[in-house]
């Protein structure tokens, strides 16, 4: 079994947990309410900000000058073609300048890029396994919403972003490099990088949820144990 296999088969109960968040289902059935889909929108063009920059120092990690230019293509991927889909959203969300001027990430979000950051001190490896559910788990919901009609415009385009071919090539690259990079590792390194895996697919999750919920700094907002 592939390293990829293995891990996200490890992976499944959340991953599939994903499928099934109300988030994620509201945007199949276009019933997510607006005000969270704009929520998510924020934290992910600031979670996308960050990835983008993980992507370029996967590029100074590389070991061979092409795949310092993938990883530098894949930064730039981000960089427009993910960023500009935000973008339109956010001028059709109405979403200001002022708005802007004062936004914080939730703690979700800010937990998930600081757990990229730390994760990606290590190697090219640990870079990969540390985004590589991002990557992964969208192509997964894109291939499983393609046919959905949720009537929406803005539901209708994210689906079709996901669902893409181009997406599919980028995804299939990177796992495809993952197995490489993995493959006959000791089994203590391996573990290293299906650990960094893990906690990003419980990123992942947690991240619908963060927008589901509109979850902020205020207590107000947190889960109170007892009540």
């Amino acid at each position: 079994m592939t390293f990829c296999k293995e891990v996200r088969k490890e992976c499944d109960p959340l991953w599939q947990a994903s499928f099934d968040h109300p988030f994620v289902k509201g945007i199949e059935d276009g019933t997510l309410p607006m005000d969270r889909f704009r929520f998510y929108v924020m934290q992910d063009a600031y979670y996308l900000s960050h990835f983008a920059k993980i992507q370029a120092l996967g590029a100074s990690k590389a070991k061979d000058l092409e795949t310092t230019q993938r990883f530098a293509i894949h930064a730039a991927h981000t960089s427009t073609a993910e960023l500009s889909l935000h973008e339109s959203f956010m001028e059709i969300l109405e979403v200001t300048k002022e708005e802007w001027a004062v936004f914080e990430p939730s703690p979700t979000a800010y937990a998930y890029v600081s757990h990229m950051y730390r994760a990606s001190a290590g190697d090219l490896a640990d870079v990969l396994a540390t985004i590589l559910p991002c990557y992964w788990l969208y192509y997964e919901i894109g291939e499983r919403l393609k046919n959905a009609k949720p009537n929406h415009p803005i539901y209708d385009r994210w689906i079709k972003t996901y669902g893409s071919e181009e997406f599919s090539e980028l995804v299939t690259e990177q796992v495809e490099r993952m197995n490489r990079l993995a493959e006959e590792l000791p089994e203590k390194r391996r573990n290293e990088l299906k650990d960094h895996f893990q906690k990003s697919s419980y990123y992942e999750l947690n991240f619908w949820d963060q927008a589901w919920k509109r979850q902020s700094w205020s207590i107000d907002s947190i889960d109170k144990v007892g009540v």
